[in-house]
C-alpha cells in the first residue's frame, strides 16, 4: 500500500501591507499639503477675506500652532483608543475644518477652522508612524514608516504646485474643497482596507503619564533634540528660499529649484526605505552632512545657477528621508512609549517650523539672505554631535532583526 508524501507548506515571505500603508501615506500627504496650501493661494485668499496678505499668511501659523499646542495632550487622552477609530476621527475632523475654510467668508472663522485643522492633523501625525510599524512584519517596520512618510516629499514636489495651479484656475476655495474631497475618499479607504490595532494603556504601572515615562527611556531625548534643531535649521532657509533666490538674482527660477528639491526628496525617501532597517545611523549622518553641505554651497555661491540646482538636489536628497528617520528613531527608542514619543516629536517639529519662520525673518531683515544659508550648517553642528554620541540608543549603527 503506497502513501502520498505529505508536503510541508513553504513559509510565505513577509510582505508589507501596501494598501493600508498607502492610505496612511495619503493621510500624510493631505495634512502636509493643507498646512502650506495658503502660501500658494495667498492673493485670492486675502482679497476674499478682506485682509492683507501678511494677515492671510497667518493661516499657516495658526495651523502649526494647533498641532504644536495639542498633539501631546490629545495623544495622552486618546492613548487607549483603537488606532483605526482614532485615525478616522482625526481625518473626519480634518475634512470638516477644510470644508469650513472653503466656505468661510469671515477671517476669524477661517483662522479658527485652520487651527482646528492643525489640531486634527497633529492627532493623526502622532499616531501614523506607530500605526505603520504595527501593521508591518517585524523586519520591515522601517520600510513601512518610509512608505507612510512618502506623503511629505510628494506634497512638497507635486502637491503644492498643483494646489497653487488649482487656486489660480478655479479659486482658492476650490483648492481647499479638493482637500475635503480627497479626505472623504480617504476615510472610505481607511474604513475598508486598513486593519485595526489596539491602543496603549494611558498610564504605566506606577500611575505616571506616558509623556513623563517616555522622556526617561534611553534614546528618546537625543532623538527629540535632533528633531528640534534639524527641523529648525531646514525651516530657517526653506521658508525664505524664494526671497533668498530673489536676492541672488534667481527669483524667476524658484519654481524649478523647488521642483529639483522635491524630486531629490523622493529619491531620499527611497534610499531611506531601502536602508533604514539596516543602517539607520549612517543614514542620519548622511542626511545631516548633505543638508549642511548644500546650505554652505548656497551661502558661498548662490549667484551660480548650476551650483544652486546642485545644492537643491543635495538638500532634497538629504532632507527627503528625515521624517522617516526621526519617526522611526523615536518609535524604536520609545519602545512601549512610542506613541508618547511620537506626540512629543510632532509637537517639537511644528514648534521648530514656527521658530524657523520667525528666526529666518529676523536673519533676513537684519543680516541679509546669506545669513539664512550660513545658519543651517551652524545649527547642524550640534545635531551631528548628538547623532554621533547616541550610538547605543537613538541612532544605533544597525538594528538586529528579530
Amino acid at each position: 500500500m503506497s502513501t502520498t508524501p505529505t508536503r510541508t507548506p513553504t513559509p510565505t515571505a513577509a510582505r508589507l501591507p501596501l494598501a493600508a500603508l498607502l492610505a496612511l501615506a495619503t493621510a500624510v500627504f493631505v495634512t502636509s499639503l493643507t498646512e502650506t496650501l495658503p502660501a500658494g493661494v495667498l492673493p485670492g485668499m486675502s482679497a476674499d477675506l478682506g485682509v492683507g496678505e501678511p494677515a492671510a499668511g497667518q493661516a499657516v501659523t495658526v495651523y502649526a500652532a494647533g498641532t504644536a499646542l495639542t498633539a501631546i495632550p490629545l495623544a495622552a487622552a486618546t492613548a487607549a483608543w483603537p488606532r483605526k477609530r482614532l485615525l478616522l476621527t482625526a481625518m473626519t475632523g480634518f475634512a470638516a475644518a477644510n470644508t469650513v475654510t472653503a466656505l468661510s467668508g469671515s477671517y476669524p472663522l477661517t483662522m479658527a477652522a485652520r487651527f482646528l485643522a492643525g489640531v486634527a492633523a497633529g492627532l493623526a501625525w502622532a499616531l501614523l508612524a506607530g500605526y505603520a510599524r504595527a501593521l508591518a512584519p517585524a523586519g520591515l517596520r522601517g520600510k513601512a514608516v518610509a512608505v507612510a512618510m512618502t506623503g511629505v516629499p510628494v506634497a512638497l514636489a507635486l502637491g503644492v504646485p498643483a494646489g497653487t495651479f488649482i487656486g489660480g484656475a478655479l479659486g482658492w476655495r476650490a483648492a481647499f474643497a479638493l482637500m475635503t474631497a480627497v479626505t472623504a475618499a480617504l476615510l472610505g479607504w481607511i474604513a475598508l482596507l486598513v486593519p485595526d490595532r489596539p491602543g496603549r494603556d494611558a498610564r504605566d504601572a506606577g500611575g505616571r503619564a506616558p509623556m513623563a515615562t517616555a522622556l526617561t527611556v534611553p534614546g528618546v531625548v537625543p532623538v527629540l533634540f535632533v528633531t528640534l534643531l534639524f527641523v529648525l535649521a531646514h525651516t530657517v532657509l526653506y521658508a525664505y528660499i524664494t526671497a533668498f533666490l530673489d536676492r541672488a538674482g534667481l527669483g524667476g527660477s524658484a519654481g524649478a529649484v523647488l521642483l529639483v528639491f522635491g524630486g531629490a526628496s523622493l529619491l531620499g525617501v527611497w534610499a531611506t526605505g531601502a536602508w533604514i532597517d539596516r543602517r539607520p545611523r549612517a543614514l542620519a549622518v548622511a542626511s545631516v552632512l548633505l543638508v549642511g553641505c548644500a546650505a554652505a554651497g548656497l551661502a558661498a555661491r548662490a549667484d551660480l545657477p548650476a551650483l544652486v540646482y546642485a545644492a537643491a538636489a543635495l538638500w532634497g536628497l538629504g532632507w527627503g528621508g528625515v521624517p522617516t528617520l526621526l519617526q522611526t528613531a523615536a518609535a524604536e527608542a520609545g519602545g512601549d512609549r512610542a506613541d508618547a514619543a511620537q506626540a512629543m516629536l510632532v509637537t517639537l517639529w511644528n514648534a521648530a517650523m514656527a521658530g524657523g519662520g520667525i528666526a529666518g525673518g529676523v536673519l533676513l531683515d537684519r543680516l541679509g539672505a546669506t545669513a539664512l544659508a550660513w545658519s543651517v550648517p551652524v545649527l547642524l553642528v550640534p545635531v551631528l554631535a548628538v547623532v554621533a554620541g547616541a550610538r547605543t540608543h537613538g541612532f544605533p549603527a544597525a538594528r538586529t532583526r528579530p
